[in-house]
């Protein structure tokens, strides 16, 4: 008798906790901020693909198909979904992340993959702008996005790189009246060490305003031209 009364309250219990509905859904961002989508726009993609997370059965909801949902929202980079022990989905998203704003017929962003990325309606990233450059050219831009992204001194400086017609790529620094020719893409870092040492050399000489272009195209030289 004791061994049936274990058994019928395990089995009540299993079918009560299949038949829990999903009472809230908890959306955390591993980036810290929400910035360019929001909780209300990721509950919204869901129901309008008929996925009612609040009144579904813990036991037909297919999580695989809710992540792929979430993943392709335009703001997302990745996601994973969840179930609590308590009747809540649970949701990690990473958000994309953008390294420079493309200035096109309609403007985009290129992402810290190297990929096209929409304008947010919610947030106006703070990321150097880019001209002469199309969607095709991504590829080219995407390295040298990616090394100003990851340097502190060059994050705070660049505020615009352009495209010329030869390939050839320019960069404005803010506060600052000389472009500097940076070339192709390529020896990276090797030219923003040369232009970083000749950066520290004019500021203590106090001739950063003495200068109208700086070429980095030279390998160990930085060849100024003056005004």
């Amino acid at each position: 008798m004791l061994i049936g009364v274990v058994f019928f309250l395990f089995a009540f219990a299993e079918k009560r906790n299949h038949a829990r509905v999903l009472s809230e859904v908890n959306l955390h961002f591993t980036n810290s901020e929400n910035l360019y989508l929001t909780e209300e726009a990721v509950n919204k993609l869901l129901i309008q693909n008929e996925v009612r997370v609040k009144s579904i059965g813990k036991e037909t909801l297919d999580l695989s198909r809710v992540e792929a949902l979430v993943e392709s929202h335009d703001m997302v980079e990745s996601a994973e979904v969840f179930l609590t022990v308590d009747g809540k989905m649970g949701a990690e998203i990473t958000q994309r992340k953008p390294l420079a704003r493309v200035m096109a017929s309609a403007p985009f962003y290129i992402d810290r993959q190297g990929s096209k990325m929409p304008l947010s309606e919610y947030h106006s990233a703070r990321v150097p702008l880019v001209t002469g450059v199309n969607e095709k050219q991504l590829a080219d831009l995407h390295p040298l996005m990616d090394f100003i992204n990851k340097d502190e001194f060059l994050t705070r400086h660049v505020t615009q790189i352009t495209r010329l017609p030869n390939g050839k790529f320019e960069i404005y620094l803010r506060q600052l009246d000389f472009v500097v020719v940076f070339g192709e893409v390529k020896n990276i870092e090797e030219k923003f060490k040369n232009f970083k040492a000749f950066y520290q050399k004019a500021l203590k000489d106090k001739k950063l305003d003495a200068y109208q272009k700086v070429d980095l195209q030279f390998g160990d030289q930085v060849v100024c031209t003056k005004k």
